[in-house]
């Protein structure tokens, strides 16, 4: 019997024909090279199907070695963790140059999908890859070194091949000092620019049905970390950031209509709090509480006028949504499929607690998103198709060309990549 394989969430499944672990490239070429159909799986962190086969499912939680440094630029197997690749990084006095909130993602998995950070100086993950060790479908393993090749590997969407190896250009360790700070929102929306500008990084999130924002705002510095005691961070990582909200969510699931009071009750209980330790701790935030999520790349101008809407839209159809709204920021790249290619570029994500129907919600925020010519993060949820993808991405049939070459028999094709790629 085929085994079952589930993501994070646990909303996405499906029975490969088997799962291999191989420990090296060598033996992740022969698999390939074996199988009819093949998917590489990182940590099983994205919310749609985009990891879901019923060929061979190649999981590569054994190739997580950093195998060479050099200078600035660091390269590492395609299955170690940010988690894993942090401190690491920082024995060898270096940094990833910027870096999502959370952080079990393989580095692979996170440059094939367009993971960011936020800070309106600094472009997503896949930015960062200087060169990409890739297993072709024929098993031969080739590196993308540069033009199209390498810019449709930075976010690739396994379409490609199997990712080996990943170099990334990383930057001397640095501390980061972070306040976080409840604001009222039509202030943070007035000012939205300006405390974008003002900050290495910043974000925001916001309860539907409240007007007050919870924002992040990060600086850079010289200063030496003082990480939290344990205790200080047990109280904070867990109890407050996340079994409160987590039995918020399981009322609102079993009580609806007490939505809009909680979530006015859980903003009553921010409050200001600071943070000086080091980049990949500072970056990344525990996550516990299961969730489905959909996030959104529209041009930075217009996030507050879109995130108004999507708030309004909430509460005009009196939505059931007890999650937080998120808002981040990035500069433009050239990943032919980035969600932030060509475009300053903010990000608006939506999320719904486990159990609960999320599709009306999701659909009418993507409605919104469309309006501004929107790109669906390629690892969360959307209803978009290759049809309605391809006006949206300048590079796409640059993209399609290089795909043609390297995977002509379509042997790393699933349900997912059929639907967003044609």
């Amino acid at each position: 019997m085929a085994r079952t394989w589930t993501n994070w969430a646990r909303d996405q499944r499906c029975a490969p024909e088997r799962i291999e672990r191989p420990a090296g490239e060598a033996e992740l070429a022969r698999i390939v090279a074996g199988a009819g159909r093949v998917k590489v799986v990182g940590s099983g962190h994205s919310f749609t199907d985009i990891a879901c086969t019923d060929g061979v499912m190649v999981e590569l939680s054994r190739m997580n070695r950093v195998l060479a440094v050099e200078g600035n630029e660091a390269t590492v197997e395609a299955g170690i963790t940010l988690h894993e690749l942090g401190p690491q990084l920082a024995e060898r006095g270096l940094a990833m140059e910027n870096q999502g909130d959370v952080d079990p993602q393989t580095v692979a998995g996170a440059i094939s999908t367009a993971t960011h950070g936020t800070g309106g100086s600094f472009r997503n993950l896949s930015a960062q890859m200087t060169r990409l060790r890739l297993v072709t479908a024929a098993g031969e393993a080739i590196e993308l070194r540069e033009g199209d090749e390498l810019l449709a590997g930075r976010v690739s969407l396994g379409a490609l091949g199997a990712v080996s190896a990943v170099t990334l250009r990383c930057v001397p360790a640095f501390t980061i000092h972070r306040v976080d700070e409840p604001r009222p929102l039509d202030d943070v929306l007035a000012r939205f620019d300006e405390l974008v500008d003002a900050n290495d990084h910043f974000e925001l999130f916001v309860f539907p049905y409240t007007r007050t924002a919870l924002t992040l705002t990060s600086q850079r510095t010289g200063r030496e970390p003082r990480p939290p005691g344990a205790l200080r961070a047990f109280v904070r990582d867990v109890l407050l950031e996340n079994a409160v909200l987590e039995l918020a969510c399981r009322a609102g699931r079993r009580f609806p209509s007490a939505i809009p009071a909680m979530n006015r009750g859980v903003t009553a209980l921010m409050s200001r709090a600071e943070h000086l330790d080091a980049s990949h701790r500072v970056y990344a935030n525990r996550r516990s509480v299961r969730f489905t999520e959909m996030e959104y790349a529209i041009p930075r101008e217009r996030v507050a006028e879109a995130l108004e809407r999507v708030m309004a839209l909430i509460e005009r159809r009196r939505l059931a949504v007890g999650f937080p709204i998120e808002v981040r920021v990035v500069a433009p790249d050239d990943g032919l499929l980035s969600t932030a290619h060509g475009r300053p570029t903010g990000y608006i994500a939506v999320h719904q607690y486990r159990g609960m129907e999320f599709e009306s919600y999701f659909r009418a925020v993507e409605a919104i998103m469309d309006e501004y010519g929107g790109r669906p993060h390629w690892g969360k949820r959307h209803y978009q198709s290759a049809a309605t993808l391809r006006p949206r991405y300048p590079g796409w049939d640059r993209f399609q060309a290089v795909r043609d070459r390297l995977d002509p028999g379509r042997k790393f094709e699933n349900d997912y990549l059929r639907r967003v790629l044609g």
